[in-house]
Order: structure tokens, then sequence, then C-alpha cells
């Protein structure tokens, strides 16, 4: 019998259940009963050993992972990318140290690869105590830097895809200098899940040097190839900012969290959290404003509501719900901007 039909026709479910409870989990019970069944239901599809391997190691890098995320929880963070091979003569090594320094100085920490280059020198200026290091084994240039070495929040990664899970699912917002392929796949990657919805509106910054042109001809080519042939929309770009000035990227981090502080979907309704609660005139101006991505209903000031019950420390925010479309995350992110206008 296999073990599918065993789940089904014992009481090998309520073994787990009790397992389970055993170790004092009720509120997350269902959710650990259907990863042991998946376990299980490997173990019937004869699974072969190198892909529960790949399972074994990206669970245990997970749970690593939000253990060490898990201490830091309530303090903003930025993620920064950018070249191993920057040398600490480069500018953009200096512009790095720089803007590290003063985002910590904002009250976020840093969030980098862990290794040489723009990892260093953004370590070097946020210090040891305000950095996470997220190392990925590879055959060369990726020793941990001096600043993060040998520290409680250096993570060691055998996959990328585990390793970026925490550079966007952790971080507040992103800065990106010039790089190389790994540059340009983070990068994209964190667009393409702010684009779709798929991970938290956050602000983007892709920073370069006075003078830069990095940045700005990858702007020329996607507009030519990319939103010009209509592959993505004119909206997408209030998603990122372009700039070379270390004040200006600071202040686009900084000011996304003026006024607004989180987001959160309750069935069909997203629900913006705020710290400053806005007038009956300001919601009449939003759904004046963003009416085209309403799809249904109007914006409504709101209290907390009840499935948002198991975050008790927001639960004081006033909020604006409404039936958003999913669809214009560009739109979305000018609705956010105007609410921190307030």
């Amino acid at each position: 019998m296999s073990i599918a039909e065993q789940l089904k026709n014992t009481n090998l479910v309520s073994e787990i259940d009790a397992f389970i409870a055993k170790a004092g989990q009720t509120e997350n019970g269902d959710l650990y009963r259907d990863m042991v069944i998946s376990i299980f239901r490997m173990i019937d599809d004869g699974t072969v050993r190198g892909d529960v391997k790949m399972v074994n190691t990206a669970l245990r890098e997970l749970r690593y992972g939000f253990k060490v995320f898990s201490r830091y929880k309530d303090v903003k963070k930025v993620s920064i990318y950018g070249s191993a091979r920057t040398s600490p003569e480069d500018p953009a090594y200096k512009m790095a140290v720089d803007f590290s320094r003063r985002i910590v100085h904002e009250g976020f920490m840093v969030i980098t690869g862990g290794g040489s280059g723009i990892m260093e020198a953004a370590q070097g200026g946020a210090g040891r105590y305000n950095s996470f290091g997220l190392n990925i084994a590879l055959p060369f240039e990726q020793n941990a830097n001096p600043y993060i070495a040998e520290d409680p929040k250096l993570i060691n990664f055998r996959y990328f895809f585990t390793r970026k899970v925490f550079f966007v699912k952790e971080s507040s917002g992103l800065v990106l200098f010039p790089g190389g392929f790994g540059t340009m796949d983070e990068g994209f990657e964190t667009m393409t899940l702010v684009q779709t919805g798929k991970t938290e509106l956050k602000p983007i910054v892709l920073l370069d040097v006075p003078g830069g042109r990095y940045w700005h001809d990858w702007r020329e080519y996607a507009e030519k190839h990319m939103a010009g042939r209509g592959l993505i929309s004119e909206e997408d770009w209030n998603l990122i900012k372009i700039t070379t000035d270390v004040e200006e990227a600071v202040s686009e981090i900084t000011g996304f969290y003026k006024n607004f502080h989180s987001s959160r979907y309750v069935k069909d309704k997203l629900v913006l959290r705020l710290q400053k609660r806005p007038t009956p005139q300001n919601v009449e101006a939003l759904n004046d404003q963003f009416s085209d991505i309403i799809s249904d209903g109007r914006i409504m000031l709101a209290e907390s509501l009840p499935e948002e019950a198991n975050e008790p420390d927001i639960l004081h925010l006033p909020r604006i719900v409404f039936s958003f479309n999913k669809r214009n995350i560009g739109r979305l992110r000018l609705l956010v901007n105007e609410l921190n206008k307030l």
C-alpha cells in the first residue's frame, strides 16, 4: 500500500498532528502537517536522490535564514547589489560606502551578498552591526568580506534561489550599483516581482556615480526595445528611480515610508497601512485620481480588519482599503506617493 493510500485509510494524519502538537505548534500546525505529507508523497513518487538532496538543502537554508532575520524583524533593511569586481579605487566603491553610511543613519540595516567589491563597500559603510551577508558558494570570487566574515548575520547558501528569497523578502528597498550578470539578474528579478505584485511594493533605486551612463544607457535600451515594442508599460517606470546622487537615493528609500507603512491583501481587498490618517477630502481626491485601478467600489478609510489580528503591533494604524485590479502596479506606486505627501 502506498503512503498516499495509508494517509487516507489509517490514523497516520492524526499521528502527524499529535506529534506537531507535542512541539507546542497550534497556529501553524496545518501547514507543518502539509509539509510532512509532501515529504511522504515524494517517497511515493520515487523522487531521485539528487532532487531529495536539493529539497533538503533548500529547506535547511530557508529555515536558518528565517531564524537569523527573525531577530531583526522590526528594523527596515535595504538590499544592495553590485559587482564583486569593483575595486576600492573605483568611485562606485566610495559611493557605496557613502550610501550605506547614510541609510544606516536613517535607521536602516543593509543586506548584501557578503562578498567583495560593492558588497564589501556597502558593509564597510554600514558597519558589521548593521549588516547582513548572504554569501553564495562559488568556485571563485565569493569569499566573505572582512566586515561580515564570521558574523552571526552571515548566512551561507548553496542555491541562488533560496538566497534571492531573503534579498527580496527581508528588504524594505533595493539599491543597484553597476554590475555584471549577477547584478542584472537580481535587479530584473526584483523588478519583475514588484511589477507583477508577487512581492510587496517597495522602492528600487539604480545608482551610479556622477556622470556615469550605466543605468541611463540601460534605460535607453529598455525604452527602445521593451517599452517601444509594448513589452512593458510606460507606467512601469514609476517603480524605479535612476540617479547619480546619494542623497536622492536615500530620499527615495526613506520618502517611501514617510506615511506608507505596509500593505496586505485581505481576501479581494488591498489594505494600505499608514502612519497618518487621511482626511475624507484626501480619500475623495484619491478616488478621483485613481479610479482606473479600482476593480470594484471605492477607496475607503478603515480601521484594522479582523483578519489582521495576527499583526497586533500595527492594529492601531489607520488604513485605506479598496479592490485593486492587481495589474497597474506602477499606478499603485503613484497612489502611495500621494499618500506620502499628506
